[in-house]
């Protein structure tokens, strides 16, 4: 079974390279989609985990996502690699 790409900063799905950011080199990053990283870098650096997730949940409740998916979502943000160093909470 292929093993499914998830942005390690907003958990966005990113299989498809279109949505993949990019590394400094202009290579497509393994971690990160486009909408959060670009050129090697955090498009919004200082973003905290408690902005991301409100951003998360407001992106899900838009295109009409089941509550219990978004919860499921926005609960796993704080694993995700670079949440996992941040001093922030939820």
């Amino acid at each position: 079974m292929e093993q499914k790409l998830f942005c390690q900063s907003c958990r966005m799905p990113i299989d498809d390279p279109g949505l993949q950011g990019t590394e400094m080199d202009g290579s497509k990053s393994q971690e990160y989609c486009t909408y959060c990283y670009q050129q090697g870098a955090f498009i919004n650096p200082k973003m905290t985990l408690n902005e991301m997730t409100s951003v998360v949940r407001l992106q899900m409740e838009n295109r009409k996502i089941d509550q219990q998916i978004i919860d499921m979502a926005v609960n796993s943000l704080p694993q995700l690699k670079r949440w996992r160093s941040a001093k922030t909470t939820v």
